[in-house]
Parts: C-alpha cells; sequence; structure tokens
C-alpha cells in the first residue's frame, strides 16, 4: 500500500510539472498551421449571365466644338487683315501722279485696252467701275494678278456701277455721307469715280473714266453731289 500511494504520487506531480510547462511558454512561440495551397485547377469556376431583357444604361454626353490651331490662326489673320484695312482706310489716300502722254494721274494700265471686252479684274475695259477697282486694288498695293479685288469679290453676278451701293449693304461694308480720300463716289444713275481728294470747303476732287468716252478725267464737285460714298471694303 505504500509503494503505491508513492508511484500515484510521482505521476501526479509529473503531470503539475508538464502542465506548469507549458503554461511558462511565452505568447510568440505559438502559431498557427499554414494553410495547404489550392492547386489552380481545384478552383471553382463563377460564371455571371445577364439577361437580354436587364435594363441597359446609355452614357451620353453633351456635343461641344474646340477651336482647332488652324482656326486661331485663321481668325488672328482676318483680324489683322481687318485691323489693316481700317488702319488704311483712316489715312488720307495720297496719290502721285505719273507722267504719261495723256492725262497726269491716269495710272490705268488698261487705256488702251479694246472697250466692251472685260479686264483682268472681270469688269468692262475702260469703264467707270474697272478704273475705280483699279484704284482699290493699287491702294492696297495689289497691282498684278491675283488682285487682292475684283467683279467676283466685290459685286458677283452684276457688274454695273449701278449694283454697288445693294452690294456694299448686302455685305455690310460702310457707307457714308461724309467722304473721306480713296472712298468711292457712288451715283444711282450708274456710275462711280474715285476720291482723290476731300476740300476743306466740302468739295471733293474726282477721278473717273467714262465720262469723258472711255478716257480719264478730273473734276471737282461738292459732295452733297454725290448720291453716297463707299468705303473701300476689308481684303
Amino acid at each position: 500500500m505504500r509503494v503505491r500511494k508513492q508511484g500515484i504520487a510521482v505521476v501526479t506531480f509529473a503531470s503539475v510539472a508538464a502542465l506548469m510547462a507549458t503554461l511558462a511558454l511565452p505568447s510568440y512561440a505559438y502559431s498557427e498551421p499554414e494553410a495547404e495551397p489550392v492547386a489552380a485547377k481545384q478552383m471553382d469556376t463563377v460564371s455571371v449571365e445577364v439577361s437580354d431583357s436587364a435594363p441597359t444604361t446609355v452614357l451620353a454626353r453633351e456635343g461641344f466644338a474646340a477651336t482647332t490651331p488652324a482656326e486661331l490662326a485663321s481668325s488672328r489673320a482676318a483680324a489683322a487683315a481687318a485691323a489693316a484695312a481700317v488702319a488704311r482706310r483712316n489715312q488720307a489716300v495720297t496719290y502721285t501722279a505719273s507722267s504719261t502722254p495723256r492725262e497726269a494721274g491716269d495710272d490705268y494700265p488698261w487705256r488702251d485696252a479694246a472697250i466692251k471686252t472685260l479686264s483682268p479684274l472681270r469688269y468692262v475695259y475702260r469703264e467707270c467701275v474697272d478704273f475705280v477697282v483699279w484704284r482699290l486694288n493699287r491702294d492696297v498695293g495689289s497691282t498684278s494678278a491675283p488682285f487682292a479685288y475684283d467683279w467676283s469679290y466685290l459685286t458677283p453676278g452684276n457688274g454695273n456701277a449701278s449694283a454697288w451701293k445693294g452690294a456694299w449693304e448686302k455685305h455690310g461694308w460702310p457707307i457714308s455721307n461724309t467722304p473721306k480720300a480713296g472712298d468711292i463716289a457712288y451715283w444711282a444713275n450708274n456710275h462711280l469715280a474715285y476720291v482723290k481728294a476731300v476740300n476743306a470747303d466740302g468739295t471733293v476732287f474726282l477721278e473717273e473714266y467714262n465720262v469723258i468716252k472711255y478716257t480719264y478725267s478730273t473734276r471737282t464737285i461738292p459732295a452733297s453731289k454725290v448720291d453716297a460714298f463707299l468705303s473701300p471694303p476689308p481684303r
């Protein structure tokens, strides 16, 4: 009986010692077992089906327009051309007459051309309109083809002087009763002249063709005797 109790005591002591050893382990010594890797082929495949009757969302955006570099350049060039035209318009246009065998000041280059035929300006040679269009070109430095001003730009569809005021109104080009040098003197009875100078007494000095048949001439008249003065259009 004595030996048995001793053996039980030894076993009990050993169990308690083992328990105390487990409790004495630091917390970081414990780690969970690693998860077993799963091969890709063992993973389930998920598929999604969308019914044809399912509502759809349509993405929409408002339209917009962006100015391209080419459009900006064109706009700036047009603005510069308009500013230059205004500057020319506001200057007193002076003209140094060249000496010719005919009339001093007659710089019209086709003074000997056949009448009733079209000039490079696409008006009729030696008519009042062709001379005035020549002067418009000369004043902007356009003295050879391609000309800055011609029939297709000024009065397409009608080559008569009587059509000019209507063309100016259609384009919105300036029309005035107060003349400036370089303006076009207009009469509704189908005649044009070039305003070479405006005098202090209210008269205008005009240069023109075809008052004397198919030739150059000049005259000074009151500005009030002119129906309207047309400003040189921008170009």
